[in-house]
């Protein structure tokens, strides 16, 4: 489980697909200590890390992430990281389990004083899950939702998270990783069984 609170930006030094699986090869940020086994949020997709190396870890994404990710379409070049929650971690932002859900679309891009605001658009099935005020994960981000409706929704970014995060680089037309807030994906699986 994780917050959503970007740790770091590292390089992807390699990717290589083998059996339908893609083995990437990810550079290991200086301060940190990474094992076998460990969990880490890799633009908001949970990672398993396989083997480590001096510099670098490997991962490997089975098909079944393939096609529900970014990762399926494009392997980028940087990728935004966080280490799993300990429980005494803050939790900075909300409850993110790296586990996306659908692919979106960045549509816009303007510039609002001191801060942007993204557009992105996703699919309408999605739509009883977006609430304006909410919780959002993008590439693993936590965000607040400005504007929402069914196929759509903004979030305004600071200079800080734009420098910090890969949204920084992204342009009108990339692809991106939503994960929908847990409590609203429960809350909407309940309310369709008719349980609450």
């Amino acid at each position: 489980m994780f917050t959503g609170i970007i740790k770091n930006i590292t390089t992807i030094k390699k990717q290589q697909t083998i059996g339908g699986s893609l083995f990437l090869a990810i550079e290991t940020p200086k301060d940190w200590r990474v094992q076998q086994g460990d969990s880490i949020a890799t633009n908001g997709v949970c990672l398993t890390v396989k083997e480590v190396g001096v510099d670098f870890y490997t991962t490997e994404l089975m098909p079944e992430t393939l096609n529900k990710t970014t990762f399926g379409k494009s392997v980028p070049t940087r990728v935004n990281l966080e280490y799993s929650l300990t429980l005494q971690d803050p939790l900075g932002g909300h409850l993110v389990l790296g586990h996306v859900d659908t692919i979106g679309t960045i549509t816009k891009i303007e510039r609002a004083q001191a801060s942007k605001i993204y557009h992105f658009s996703c699919p309408k099935s999605f739509g009883a899950l977006i609430a304006e005020k909410g919780s959002i994960a993008v590439d693993g981000i936590s965000l607040t939702i400005v504007e929402a409706s069914d196929a759509f929704f903004t979030v305004s970014l600071v200079d800080y998270t734009l420098s910090r995060t890969t949204l920084g680089e992204k342009q009108e037309g990339d692809l991106v990783n939503i994960e929908f807030d847990v409590l609203a994906k429960y809350i909407a699986r309940a309310l369709e069984r008719r349980i609450i």
